[in-house]
Protein backbone atom coordinates (compact mmCIF):
# COMPACT_ATOMS: atom_id res chain seq x y z
CA UNK A 1 0.00 0.00 0.00
CA UNK A 2 1.04 3.47 -1.15
CA UNK A 3 2.07 5.20 2.32
CA UNK A 4 0.17 8.64 3.28
CA UNK A 5 0.48 10.03 6.44
CA UNK A 6 -2.30 10.84 9.04
CA UNK A 7 -2.66 14.18 8.36
CA UNK A 8 -3.20 13.92 4.77
CA UNK A 9 -5.80 11.01 5.79
CA UNK A 10 -7.65 13.42 7.96
CA UNK A 11 -7.56 16.09 5.70
CA UNK A 12 -9.04 14.79 2.40
CA UNK A 13 -10.79 11.89 3.99
CA UNK A 14 -14.70 11.93 4.15
CA UNK A 15 -15.09 12.38 7.60
CA UNK A 16 -17.54 14.98 7.67
CA UNK A 17 -19.99 16.49 5.05
CA UNK A 18 -21.84 19.66 4.92
CA UNK A 19 -23.73 21.97 2.39
CA UNK A 20 -24.03 25.73 3.80
CA UNK A 21 -22.98 24.79 7.56
CA UNK A 22 -25.80 24.22 9.85
CA UNK A 23 -24.18 26.50 12.56
CA UNK A 24 -20.87 28.01 12.39
CA UNK A 25 -17.48 25.98 12.98
CA UNK A 26 -15.01 26.61 15.44
CA UNK A 27 -11.15 25.72 15.13
CA UNK A 28 -9.49 22.80 17.27
CA UNK A 29 -7.63 25.31 19.77
CA UNK A 30 -3.70 23.93 20.37
CA UNK A 31 -5.22 22.50 23.50
CA UNK A 32 -8.75 21.90 23.50
CA UNK A 33 -10.37 22.32 27.41
CA UNK A 34 -13.27 20.73 29.07
CA UNK A 35 -16.47 22.36 28.53
CA UNK A 36 -17.77 23.62 31.59
CA UNK A 37 -21.33 22.44 31.45
CA UNK A 38 -24.60 23.62 32.82
CA UNK A 39 -27.57 21.17 34.22
CA UNK A 40 -29.36 22.10 29.97
CA UNK A 41 -26.02 20.43 28.93
CA UNK A 42 -25.82 18.09 30.61
CA UNK A 43 -29.19 17.12 29.62
CA UNK A 44 -29.14 17.85 26.09
CA UNK A 45 -25.85 15.45 26.51
CA UNK A 46 -27.65 12.77 27.79
CA UNK A 47 -30.02 12.69 25.40
CA UNK A 48 -27.55 12.91 22.70
CA UNK A 49 -25.78 10.04 23.97
CA UNK A 50 -29.06 7.94 24.24
CA UNK A 51 -29.83 8.99 20.70
CA UNK A 52 -26.64 8.02 19.02
CA UNK A 53 -26.67 4.83 20.64
CA UNK A 54 -30.09 3.91 19.25
CA UNK A 55 -28.64 3.49 15.62
CA UNK A 56 -27.46 1.01 13.97
CA UNK A 57 -27.77 1.27 10.83
CA UNK A 58 -28.22 4.29 9.07
CA UNK A 59 -27.95 5.05 4.97
CA UNK A 60 -27.95 8.34 3.95
CA UNK A 61 -26.62 10.91 0.65
CA UNK A 62 -23.78 13.23 1.85
CA UNK A 63 -22.38 16.51 0.72
CA UNK A 64 -18.98 17.14 2.15
CA UNK A 65 -16.48 19.98 2.37
CA UNK A 66 -13.12 19.40 2.52
CA UNK A 67 -10.58 22.03 3.87
CA UNK A 68 -9.84 23.86 0.66
CA UNK A 69 -13.88 24.50 -0.20
CA UNK A 70 -13.89 22.04 -2.30
CA UNK A 71 -17.21 19.46 -2.63
CA UNK A 72 -18.29 16.41 -3.19
CA UNK A 73 -21.34 14.22 -3.40
CA UNK A 74 -22.00 10.46 -2.59
CA UNK A 75 -23.86 7.71 -0.56
CA UNK A 76 -22.70 7.05 2.89
CA UNK A 77 -23.76 3.68 4.74
CA UNK A 78 -22.87 2.91 8.67
CA UNK A 79 -23.47 -0.05 10.68
CA UNK A 80 -22.15 0.57 14.35
CA UNK A 81 -20.41 -0.33 16.18
CA UNK A 82 -17.14 -0.11 13.54
CA UNK A 83 -18.38 -0.03 10.17
CA UNK A 84 -18.54 2.60 7.55
CA UNK A 85 -18.78 3.59 4.04
CA UNK A 86 -18.58 6.70 1.88
CA UNK A 87 -18.91 5.74 -1.92
CA UNK A 88 -18.35 9.01 -4.03
CA UNK A 89 -19.68 10.11 -6.83
CA UNK A 90 -18.27 10.21 -9.79
CA UNK A 91 -15.83 11.81 -11.77
CA UNK A 92 -14.33 11.61 -7.48
CA UNK A 93 -11.41 8.79 -6.97
CA UNK A 94 -12.35 8.45 -3.59
CA UNK A 95 -13.73 5.36 -1.53
CA UNK A 96 -13.57 5.48 1.92
CA UNK A 97 -14.76 2.21 3.91
CA UNK A 98 -14.24 1.38 7.65
CA UNK A 99 -14.36 -1.85 8.71
CA UNK A 100 -11.83 -4.48 11.14
CA UNK A 101 -10.65 -1.75 13.37
CA UNK A 102 -9.76 0.53 10.01
CA UNK A 103 -10.38 2.99 8.06
CA UNK A 104 -9.16 2.43 4.18
CA UNK A 105 -9.22 5.31 2.31
CA UNK A 106 -8.70 4.57 -1.15
CA UNK A 107 -7.77 7.07 -4.21
CA UNK A 108 -8.01 5.23 -7.71
CA UNK A 109 -6.48 7.99 -9.06
CA UNK A 110 -3.16 7.87 -7.69
CA UNK A 111 -3.74 4.18 -7.21
CA UNK A 112 -2.92 4.58 -3.65
CA UNK A 113 -4.95 2.59 -0.33
CA UNK A 114 -3.86 4.15 3.17
CA UNK A 115 -5.40 2.29 6.39
CA UNK A 116 -5.63 4.32 10.12
CA UNK A 117 -6.92 2.73 13.14
CA UNK A 118 -10.24 3.80 14.05
CA UNK A 119 -8.85 4.67 17.51
CA UNK A 120 -6.46 7.15 15.69
CA UNK A 121 -9.27 9.28 14.35
CA UNK A 122 -11.60 11.60 15.74
CA UNK A 123 -14.60 10.33 13.57
CA UNK A 124 -14.13 6.92 14.75
CA UNK A 125 -15.95 7.69 17.71
CA UNK A 126 -19.44 8.18 16.14
CA UNK A 127 -18.48 3.83 15.36
CA UNK A 128 -18.07 3.17 18.72
CA UNK A 129 -19.81 0.58 20.66
CA UNK A 130 -22.33 2.36 23.49
CA UNK A 131 -20.64 5.77 23.14
CA UNK A 132 -20.28 7.97 26.42
CA UNK A 133 -20.14 11.78 25.90
CA UNK A 134 -17.88 11.16 29.39
CA UNK A 135 -14.55 9.69 30.39
CA UNK A 136 -12.82 8.33 27.47
CA UNK A 137 -14.35 11.09 25.50
CA UNK A 138 -14.43 15.25 26.59
CA UNK A 139 -16.63 17.34 25.72
CA UNK A 140 -15.43 20.81 24.30
CA UNK A 141 -18.50 23.02 23.44
CA UNK A 142 -22.23 22.35 24.11
CA UNK A 143 -23.84 24.72 21.75
CA UNK A 144 -27.28 25.80 20.80
CA UNK A 145 -29.13 27.29 17.88
CA UNK A 146 -33.16 27.50 17.03
CA UNK A 147 -33.80 23.60 16.82
CA UNK A 148 -29.99 22.62 16.75
CA UNK A 149 -28.16 21.03 18.54
CA UNK A 150 -23.94 21.00 18.40
CA UNK A 151 -21.74 19.22 20.36
CA UNK A 152 -18.11 19.38 20.39
CA UNK A 153 -15.58 16.57 21.69
CA UNK A 154 -12.41 15.11 21.55
CA UNK A 155 -10.55 11.58 23.17
CA UNK A 156 -9.46 12.32 26.47
CA UNK A 157 -6.18 10.57 25.91
CA UNK A 158 -5.58 12.05 22.32
CA UNK A 159 -7.31 15.62 21.89
CA UNK A 160 -4.23 16.41 19.30
CA UNK A 161 -5.66 13.91 17.33
CA UNK A 162 -8.23 16.33 16.34
CA UNK A 163 -12.22 16.91 17.08
CA UNK A 164 -15.29 15.77 16.25
CA UNK A 165 -18.18 18.06 16.24
CA UNK A 166 -22.26 16.58 15.74
CA UNK A 167 -24.87 18.90 15.32
CA UNK A 168 -28.36 17.69 15.44
CA UNK A 169 -31.67 18.97 14.80
CA UNK A 170 -33.97 18.94 17.49
CA UNK A 171 -37.59 18.17 18.12
CA UNK A 172 -37.06 15.21 17.33
CA UNK A 173 -33.96 14.97 18.12
CA UNK A 174 -31.54 13.99 14.92
CA UNK A 175 -28.00 13.70 13.45
CA UNK A 176 -27.63 16.13 10.20
CA UNK A 177 -24.13 17.11 10.37
CA UNK A 178 -20.31 16.09 11.34
CA UNK A 179 -17.37 18.08 11.10
CA UNK A 180 -13.56 16.68 12.39
CA UNK A 181 -10.48 19.56 12.75
CA UNK A 182 -7.30 18.09 12.06
CA UNK A 183 -4.15 18.65 14.41
CA UNK A 184 -3.39 21.91 11.98
CA UNK A 185 -7.33 23.09 12.49
CA UNK A 186 -8.03 22.06 9.23
CA UNK A 187 -11.78 21.28 9.07
CA UNK A 188 -14.00 18.94 6.76
CA UNK A 189 -17.60 18.82 6.75
CA UNK A 190 -20.48 16.66 6.16
CA UNK A 191 -23.99 17.19 5.99
CA UNK A 192 -26.10 13.78 5.34
CA UNK A 193 -29.50 14.11 3.41
CA UNK A 194 -32.41 11.77 3.02
CA UNK A 195 -31.29 10.14 6.02
CA UNK A 196 -32.65 6.32 6.22
CA UNK A 197 -31.89 4.72 9.83
CA UNK A 198 -33.09 0.60 10.57
CA UNK A 199 -32.30 -2.05 7.94
CA UNK A 200 -29.52 -4.40 7.08
CA UNK A 201 -26.87 -3.84 4.79
CA UNK A 202 -24.28 -6.27 2.69
CA UNK A 203 -21.57 -7.00 5.02
CA UNK A 204 -19.31 -6.89 1.61
CA UNK A 205 -20.21 -3.09 1.78
CA UNK A 206 -17.68 -2.95 4.66
CA UNK A 207 -14.71 -4.93 3.73
CA UNK A 208 -11.98 -3.31 1.69
CA UNK A 209 -9.73 -5.25 -1.51
CA UNK A 210 -8.75 -3.60 -3.91
CA UNK A 211 -10.46 -6.13 -6.62
CA UNK A 212 -13.97 -4.83 -5.12
CA UNK A 213 -13.42 -1.02 -4.52
CA UNK A 214 -15.38 0.48 -6.98
CA UNK A 215 -18.20 -1.81 -6.49
CA UNK A 216 -21.37 -1.48 -4.44
CA UNK A 217 -22.90 -4.77 -3.29
CA UNK A 218 -26.14 -5.10 -2.86
CA UNK A 219 -27.32 -3.24 0.67
CA UNK A 220 -30.92 -4.48 0.76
Amino acid sequence: MAAMNRRTLLRAAPLLLAVPALLPARLLAAAPTPARLSERDRADLARAEAYLNTIHTLKAHFLQVSPDGSTAEGTAWMDRPGKMRFQYDAPSPLLLVAGHGLFFFHDSKLGQTTNLPLSATPLGLLLTNNLKLSGDVTVTEVSRQPGMLQIGMVRTASPDDGSLTLVFVDNPLALRQWSVVDSQGRETRVTLFNVQLGGSFDPQLFDFTPETQGQVPGNG
